[in-house]
């Protein structure tokens, strides 16, 4: 009897120890299973997030390339940037922009910004370069990659022509009111003299205001002083007089993008085989190009 039940207790232990085995492997294997889906759903989530951020992880000069599109922020800036009869934008920036694109191999889009918003527009990818006759302040140097300058510019004092003659220097501006592009270089100048001014959505309707007699004068760039006002200009009652700087054009892109120096071999280039310049005579800046 003992001896039966010494078999029977053997038995049990082996039946135990081989159940305890088999349960042990099928968990080592369920958690192996388990681990396997949770790296791949791991790694779905990344791809997924990637996905999301677009090229967050590329370089700015293949995020452009890759969305096969170059986003140009400009606001109507007569020569620089401006609409023909059927809408499309011209201008000396826009052609010299639509020939960067094609050196990239994509196409360029305009958008118009608010002038003041153009950082923020930048850094929050609606667009890709501010390109619409820049000038190189400390604000936009420390805020975005620009390129070389390539435009020579002064920002100028516009009145109604019959009264160009009272206002001849900057002391004679002191009690003048101005309209003045928000965000411009233009505003800067204005605020730096102690002028009183208000700031308007762009350089044409700073002009509209003199105009209409709403402003005394107005402060803009003057290679758009030269296209607007005067005789055979859609203001020939205007006149430009004071110029109050001096400064350079750029085009600016996100900081640390690659597509800045891009830009600078695209202009030297150009400027060897005489494209730009050819360009330039089309809308009569040649005489502002740095050379």
């Amino acid at each position: 009897m003992k001896k039966l039940t010494s078999i029977l207790l053997a038995a049990l232990m082996l039946a135990s120890a081989a159940a305890l085995s088999s349960c042990s492997q099928n968990a080592e294997k369920d958690n192996t299973v388990g681990d396997d889906t949770q790296t791949e759903n791991n790694e779905n989530n990344e791809n997924n997030e990637n996905k999301e951020a677009g090229t967050n992880s590329d370089s700015d000069l293949d995020y452009v390339t890759n969305k096969g599109t170059l986003v140009v922020g400009i606001t109507d800036f007569e020569p620089m940037d401006y609409t023909d009869e059927d809408g499309n934008w011209i201008g000396f920036d826009a052609d010299v922009a639509k020939a960067f694109g094609e050196s990239l191999g994509v196409e360029v889009k305009f958008v118009e910004i608010e002038w003041g918003n153009k950082i923020l527009e930048l850094n929050a990818k609606s667009i890709d370069c501010v390109w619409n006759g820049m000038t190189l302040t400390d604000e936009v140097t420390s805020s975005m990659e620009c390129s070389e300058p390539y435009c020579n510019n002064q920002q100028i004092v516009i009145v109604p022509a019959d009264k160009k003659d009272q206002y001849q220097t900057e002391e004679s501006l002191k009690d003048l009111t101005f309209a003045v592009e928000g965000g411009s270089a233009g505003e800067e100048v204005a605020s730096a003299n102690g002028y009183s001014f208000t700031p308007v959505v762009d350089q044409a309707t700073a002009v509209m205001e003199v105009a209409s007699g709403t402003s005394d004068a107005a402060i803009i760039d003057s290679l758009m002083a030269a296209a607007m006002v005067g005789e055979g200009t859609g203001y020939p009652q205007l006149a430009y007089t004071v110029g109050l700087t001096t400064e350079e054009y750029g085009v600016g892109f996100r900081k640390g993008s690659e597509l800045a120096a891009k830009l600078n071999e695209f202009f030297k280039t150009a400027k060897e085989d005489g494209s730009l310049e050819k360009i330039a005579e089309t809308y009569g800046v040649q005489a502002a190009l740095i050379k």
